[in-house]
C-alpha cells in the first residue's frame, strides 16, 4: 500500500511541501487564516492525491485523483505568484521554485500518460 513513497512525483511534492511550509513561516501573521492556509492547504493536497491515487484499483480512479493532484500543483503555483506580488516572496526564491513546480508538473503528466 506504500508503493507511493517509491514515486519521484510523490518524492517531488514532499520536497516542495517542505519548502512552502518554510516559506509560510516568513509570511505576515495577518495571512495566517488567509493566503498561508490556502497554501499550506493546496500544497499539502499535491502528494496526498499521489498517495490516494495509489490505494485506487480501477485506472479512472487513480487517473481522477492524479488530476486533481495537478490541479493543486497549479493553485499552489497561483498563491506562490500572489505571495510574490505581495512581496512575501523574492523573486529569485519565485523563480527558484517555479522550477521545482515546473519538473514536478512534467514528471506528474508523464505518470497520468503511462495510464492511458
Amino acid at each position: 500500500m506504500d508503493h507511493y513513497k517509491n514515486l519521484d512525483i510523490w518524492k517531488l511534492s514532499v520536497k516542495l511541501t517542505v519548502r512552502v511550509y518554510k516559506l509560510i513561516n516568513d509570511f505576515p501573521s495577518s495571512e495566517k487564516f488567509g493566503l498561508a492556509s490556502q497554501l499550506s492547504r493546496s500544497v499539502n493536497s499535491i502528494g496526498a492525491n499521489i498517495a490516494e491515487s495509489s490505494g485506487r484499483f480501477h485506472k479512472k480512479d487513480k487517473i481522477n485523483f492524479l488530476y486533481h493532484s495537478r490541479g493543486s500543483l497549479v493553485e499552489t503555483e497561483h498563491h506562490l505568484f500572489v505571495a510574490k506580488e505581495l512581496g512575501f516572496i523574492s523573486d529569485k526564491e519565485m523563480m527558484s521554485i517555479a522550477r521545482e513546480i515546473q519538473i514536478l508538473s512534467v514528471k506528474l503528466n508523464n505518470f497520468i500518460n503511462s495510464f492511458k
